[in-house]
């Protein structure tokens, strides 16, 4: 089984991985806001351990964390200890751990007092003074969506992030619940931060095999050569989960899979796919933007919704083996709730680039495996010829998770029947031995890279696609379809494609 050179720095121009020099990282203040919550624990203490094994982290950083909980720095290491031990995707070395751990301090806090940004500048001034830091800061908050705009406003009336260094912000979704709160929420930042200093988090952005969409084709002329406008039939990009709404009901169940993935993720992905791996056209010529192909998406009038859209929810059913409760019997969740678990669309993207080629995406909970890919589908041979009968179109999947790989099927004659048949090759990577998503991002965060994060204009262009979806979820212009768990959704949504002639892969 052949093996893939994963992308470690993301690349910002068409050079080579090797040709690409690190970005220098200056010594800095990272403020952690929300420390103690599930994040930290599963994705951001394991991402920075990795890195600083990796020799990635500044040669001098302070680590506040912040939360509402009272405890010692002696007990919030413990705690970060416990969350390496668990989730780290590498053994944790004791030779190693207590110089990674002496690199972070708690305070309690509480977002809303605005007193206590006060007392957190003294905190950061004092530990920047200790260790000879500049003023440069991160502030990275991972907190409830409420807290975003108090703490950044109480950021610039203390002066924390009125300091002669750099200052950046990054935060994580949902960056707003539609429309009009983005744009409300955005305001409210760019008061205190100008754009290039704000870190909108997609973690798909961060998987490798995202980040390494556009040096696929650098490094291999031959897909260059087959993505043309005349080979390619459609494009399906699929997120599927198995695991239900867990302890998030409080949150899932005001945003449903529409706000959840497909504002964000989905569409994300789709623009990387339309952006990085552009087919040929004599009427385009360049680079295609991220920002073109958001643009270029044809809106779907709520009107219209439901020749476009399918939305569903999932009922009792089985994953591997075990049965499972519909999405109306999980706690914290109404017995009337008609919320959506599962969401597919077909979409026009009206650029030269794709014209002509539509994109299917879906998504769901309780779904029969867990896989995000992105499945390219050729046009199949025309021709008369008896043997050719039956031949299956070919196709270019690249998978981002679990496992990250490339498969292409083709067609092979079976000498025993003397008809084709369909088989796959398959390239794959260690993924033991890679990077996770989080710490692909945080490394481009420390240094100043905001390549792979969403900058305003992605975000607000995916709200204004969603808006008129969101109205007709709110009007009840669109049905809600059952989907038993453990299924790949609704039967329904097979006939998003039908009309295309086509099926879902």
């Amino acid at each position: 089984m052949s093996t893939l050179s994963p992308t470690i720095d993301s690349p910002n121009s068409n050079e080579p991985v090797s040709s690409q020099q690190p970005r220098y990282m200056e010594n800095m203040s990272f403020v952690l806001f929300g420390a103690t919550g599930d994040l930290a624990q599963r994705k951001l203490f394991p991402a920075l351990y990795n890195l600083y094994l990796d020799g990635k982290l500044p040669d001098t950083l302070s680590i506040i964390g912040l939360g509402r909980d009272h405890c010692a720095d002696g007990e919030f290491h413990s705690k970060i200890e416990q969350s390496l031990r668990r989730f780290s995707r590498r053994p944790v070395h004791s030779a190693s751990l207590q110089d990674f751990l002496a690199k972070f301090r708690y305070y309690a806090f509480d977002a809303t007092d605005s007193q206590a940004y006060y007392q957190l500048d003294e905190l950061i001034e004092s530990r920047e003074g200790e260790l000879g830091i500049p003023p440069n800061r991160l502030f990275y908050l991972s907190v409830a969506p409420s807290l975003v705009d108090v703490i950044t406003s109480n950021l610039h009336a203390s002066g924390i992030s009125q300091q002669d260094g750099w200052k950046r912000l990054v935060v994580e979704k949902p960056f707003g619940t539609d429309l009009e709160t983005a744009r409300a929420l955005n305001h409210k930042l760019s008061t205190v931060f100008t754009e290039e200093e704000i870190y909108r988090v997609d973690h798909y952005l961060g998987k490798p095999m995202v980040q390494n969409l556009k040096t696929l084709i650098w490094a291999n002329p031959l897909l260059d050569s087959v993505l043309n406008h005349q080979q390619i039939s459609n494009v399906q990009i699929t997120a599927s989960e198995t695991v239900g709404v867990e302890n998030r009901a409080e949150y899932y169940d005001q945003a449903g899979a529409i706000r959840d993935m497909v504002q964000n993720h989905l569409l994300q992905l789709v623009m990387m796919t339309a952006s990085y791996l552009p087919v040929n056209s004599s009427e385009h010529q360049g680079s295609v933007q991220k920002t073109d192909i958001i643009e270029s998406l044809e809106p779907i009038m709520k009107e219209l919704a439901h020749q476009h859209i399918v939305r569903g929810q999932y009922e009792p059913g089985e994953i591997e083996g075990t049965s499972v409760v519909g999405y109306k019997e999980e706690s914290g969740v109404g017995d009337s709730s008609k919320n959506d678990t599962y969401f597919a669309a077909r979409i026009s993207i009206d650029h030269p680039s794709w014209r002509g080629i539509p994109f299917y995406i879906r998504t769901g909970k309780r779904m029969n495996e867990k896989s995000t890919q992105i499945v390219i589908e050729f046009e199949s041979k025309a021709g008369d010829s008896h043997e050719l009968e039956g031949l299956s179109p070919n196709l270019l999947v690249l998978e981002i998770s679990p496992n990250e790989s490339i498969s292409l099927r083709v067609n092979l004659k079976d000498p025993a029947s003397d008809r084709f048949k369909p088989v796959w090759t398959k390239f794959s990577t260690d993924s033991s031995d890679q990077p996770e998503a989080y710490e692909l991002l945080l490394h481009d965060a420390l240094r100043g890279n905001s390549t792979f994060f969403a900058d305003w204009k992605e975000v607000e262009l995916s709200w204004m696609w969603t808006q008129p979806l969101l109205e007709a979820f709110q009007e009840d212009l669109l049905p809600l379809y059952l989907y038993p768990a453990g299924s790949t959704g609704p039967k329904v949504v097979n006939e998003l494609l039908l009309a295309d002639q086509l099926e879902w892969w």
